[in-house]
């Protein structure tokens, strides 16, 4: 009895100092970032503001922690050297899980599957496989996880790679003959080809990779934090919604946007915490 006792005690002060961690990095109001040209997940509107998938997902992220979200919209390149300098408190924009970024920053576990997917001219050559566009120039978005994919493939398939300072530009390069294909996440590139008549998807490269949220690698109770948000908008159905108004499609049963992970971050990669925790959604 007398352990027991110990135990529940030892229990109880766990719980408290998980509580009061949790509560000392809830805020007023944080300061988030995203790349707002990158379409559907954020793009301009007529009146100056941004839109988009995770325009939506940030504020909701703000509404259920009752705070304020200032969105500040610039170019994906410097999202990340921003955030490790303490300007932003969180990136918003979608950002791959690597090994690489995870060994300087936290990330909650994912949130939607993210492929790879090539966009060319409507009319163009059909591709069937990347040595297809051996000798071609590909566009990419610079600083994007797909303009170090593409340059470390280069010597492999035989094609040229120009980096372009937002998502859009890479498009326009294709639109203007200066690029054959871009490529970016399967969701940019089919928002661009539904909105541009002039563009056709091609092939998609498969990897397995997932969209997270980044943090700071030394606020893990803020990561833990939002990550609770995000696995209660996976139960409830939130993440269903957000995909079926931008993306036009519900998730598959079994992807990141429905499958809530153990502990906090993304299992199998650094800074995660395998530790259990009770998530009561609100």
């Amino acid at each position: 009895m007398h352990v027991s006792r110990v135990m529940l005690a030892a229990a109880s002060v766990i719980g408290c100092l998980a509580m009061a961690t949790s509560a000392l990095a809830q805020k007023s109001e944080y300061n988030v970032a995203l790349d707002g040209t990158f379409a559907p997940h954020a793009m301009p509107t007529l009146s100056g503001d941004v839109e988009g998938f995770n325009v939506d997902l940030a504020n909701i992220i703000g509404e259920r922690l009752g705070a304020k979200m200032n969105i500040t919209a610039a170019q994906w390149s410097g999202l990340l050297p921003a955030m490790q300098a303490g300007k932003y408190d969180f990136i918003v924009a979608p950002t791959t899980i690597t090994e690489e970024r995870a060994q300087n920053m936290l990330f909650t576990e994912g949130y939607l599957n993210t492929d790879f997917t090539f966009v060319v001219q409507k009319g163009a050559p059909k591709i069937s496989a990347l040595e297809d566009l051996e000798g071609k120039v590909i566009a990419v978005n610079k600083g994007s996880l797909y303009d170090s994919w593409s340059r470390e493939m280069a010597p492999k398939i035989g094609w040229t790679v120009q980096s372009y300072g937002t998502q859009t530009d890479a498009i326009q390069a294709v639109l203007a003959g200066r690029a054959f294909a871009n490529v970016a996440g399967s969701t940019a590139v089919a928002w661009a080809a539904k909105q541009n008549p002039n563009l056709d998807l091609s092939i998609t490269h498969s990897t397995g990779n997932l969209f997270g949220m980044p943090f700071r690698k030394d606020d893990v109770a803020t990561r833990n934090l939002v990550e609770e948000v995000i696995e209660c908008m996976k139960q409830d159905g939130t993440f269903t919604e957000l995909s079926v108004k931008w993306f036009g499609v519900e998730p598959a049963p079994g992807s990141a946007a429905v499958t809530v992970q153990p502990g906090y971050g993304q299992p199998g990669i650094e800074g995660h915490d395998p530790t259990p925790h009770d998530n009561t959604c609100s």
